[in-house]
């Protein structure tokens, strides 16, 4: 971690490099906190955002929070060595090495897993029941994603009575994420099919209480999607992650929150009139949700990203060779995974530099 740039104007520091406005995450932090306070869903911020422990400690002191949601052991074991003590994996685990490492964590915190098969959720219990510590098992409920989780109604329930008597386990919930609904863009329309999309879930919790399985928590949501999630009746907690950074795409989406991530990257080539290329490529900047955007000059248009180290942008441009730029990208989670730290900024200038302990973190 480069604690000597601390206090130096941004310009100064070696790029690329990943930038935090540390008071704009600040105000989205506040604000996404202040829409759940007073209610009965809560918030449970995913840590796959930026993975960095000082931004999620941050989101848990602003309050309305449960705990963090991760999508990797890897990162839930990185949340419990740094005293974290709500830990929700929004993702199956299975094989006996991860499971080892899964009732580890357990050990040192209260643990939650989501599940969508008998067998990895009898391995778990064997696992729990030697090292002598409680799994909570949430469902997953295949909204319309199609990717994992059980379909709703009788199948959840199937499930839920194979599971519900397990030892060394703990059947708290459903999860429910709409993944396949995050990005549609007309809101009126996000909003009504995500609703429909999550009443699956909430009619599934209903079904397993009238069977006498309750269900205390329903876990879900997205940064987009956050209102409706947090208004439905029945729903428990969101998994909002981006809010904190945002990035291009959901900043398209969503005009609640401001912009908190870019990179600084360089000038290091003018080829042609009006052409700049950039020091970043795709080993730095999350591309599948397509190229970065120039911070603070409009004018600035893609003309080529794809390469490893370089992009392309056409102007006019007053920058010149050396001249420093701030990219948003299209997409924070993989762009914040690239990087070991990132550098708070306030008012131009470095103020802390926080490492990014779960980057990289791929089991």
């Amino acid at each position: 971690m480069n604690e000597s740039m601390i206090g130096a104007p941004i310009e100064d520091l070696d790029t690329p490099a990943l930038l935090l406005d540390g008071a704009a995450a600040d105000r989205n932090i506040e604000k996404m906190a202040e829409f759940f306070r007073g209610s009965t869903c809560q918030l449970r911020p995913h840590f796959k955002n930026h993975k960095c422990t000082n931004l999620a400690k941050r989101q848990l002191a602003a309050g309305s929070a449960v705990g963090m949601t991760c999508a990797k052991l890897g990162e839930a074991e990185i949340l419990a060595d740094h005293g974290f003590d709500d830990v929700l994996i929004a993702n199956q685990i299975v094989g006996t090495r991860k499971i080892e490492r899964l009732v580890k964590v357990a050990g040192k915190t209260r643990l939650g897993v989501a599940i969508d098969h008998l067998e990895p959720a009898k391995a778990i219990s064997r696992a729990a029941v030697d090292a002598g510590v409680t799994v909570r098992f949430l469902i997953e409920v295949d909204v319309g994603m199609k990717r994992c989780g059980v379909a709703d109604g009788q199948p959840t329930l199937e499930l839920a009575r194979q599971v519900v008597d397990l030892p060394g386990t703990d059947l708290v919930g459903l999860q429910a994420f709409e993944g396949h609904l995050v990005y549609v863009e007309d809101s009126d329309q996000r909003h009504e099919r995500t609703h429909e999309a999550l009443q699956l879930a909430t009619d599934s919790r209903k079904l397993l209480e009238e069977n006498g399985i309750p269900i205390s928590t329903i876990s879900g949501g997205s940064s987009s999607t956050y209102r409706t999630a947090g208004q439905l009746a029945g729903f428990t907690e969101v998994q909002a992650g981006t809010y904190v950074t945002m990035d291009a795409s959901y900043r398209g989406l969503t005009g609640d929150f401001e912009i908190a991530l870019s990179v600084l990257s360089s000038v290091i080539s003018c080829p042609r009139e009006n052409d700049v290329v950039l020091d970043v490529g795709i080993k730095g900047l999350g591309s599948e949700f397509g190229p970065p955007i120039v911070k603070d000059d409009p004018e600035m248009k893609i003309l080529f990203f794809g390469s490893e180290e370089h992009v392309c942008f056409r102007g006019p441009s007053r920058r010149r060779v050396a001249d420093k730029a701030q990219l948003i990208p299209s997409h924070a989670c993989t762009t914040c995974n690239l990087y070991r730290e990132i550098y708070v900024h306030e008012e131009g200038r470095v103020v802390d530099c926080w490492p990014i302990e779960a980057a990289g973190m791929m089991t």
